[in-house]
């Protein structure tokens, strides 16, 4: 496939493969129930669990990832050794969660896509966020601000590790679009409401 090619297609395999509801399915699945209908209206993992139970969300969040890092490893497949083209596809699995064509563009927040696109392409930065997230919200049981506080820290870890311009560019650019998904998480953190898993 040729580079100009690439750029165009391989970020919208991506976001046709980020783009699979696959919280919504599960949650219909597993309890026939609508996951936007029931607590934040989230298809992503942390709404399952609240809809359907903690395994059900155990395996949509490991879905979830697995969209971004396929996106990522076709891409590299298709095209090896351009990195710049394998990240673009992994941002299109990310857009795919967060704006499902399927759902009328209302899906996820991303935080597991993310974490896929990361752990292929800046490992660091995926394990820094994951212990992250895992120290907050094993304190705090607020699954939200586990997210926002693991994104700083995996772009501090992409910084470090490998430092790379696209390594910190891709982390940086995550980090930014899940703050925007989390804004109301954010007003609700502000406020101390927001809920507890």
């Amino acid at each position: 496939m040729s580079p100009g090619w690439a750029l165009a297609a391989l970020p919208t395999l991506g976001y046709l493969l980020g783009s699979i509801p696959t919280g919504y399915l599960v949650a219909r699945a597993v309890r026939g129930v609508d996951v936007r209908a029931v607590g934040s209206g989230n298809v992503g993992a942390t709404n399952v669990a609240r809809a359907a139970g903690v395994r059900p969300a155990l395996l949509v969040l490991v879905l979830d990832a697995g969209k971004g890092a396929l996106a990522v490893l076709l891409a590299g497949a298709l095209v090896p050794g351009a990195p710049l083209v394998q990240a673009l596809a992994g941002l299109g699995a990310f857009l795919g969660h967060v704006a499902p064509v399927w759902l009328g563009f209302r899906g996820g927040k991303g935080v597991a896509t993310a974490l896929g696109v990361l752990a292929v392409l800046v490992p660091a930065a995926a394990l820094a966020g994951v212990l992250a997230y895992a120290l907050v919200f094993l304190w705090t049981r607020i699954s939200s601000l586990g997210s926002l506080t693991a994104t700083p820290v995996a772009v501090a870890a992409a910084a470090r590790w490998p430092g790379t311009r696209l390594a910190v560019g891709l982390t940086t650019t995550l980090m930014l679009a899940i703050l925007w998904t989390h804004r109301g998480n954010i007003r609700r953190l502000w406020r101390r409401v927001e809920r507890r898993l």
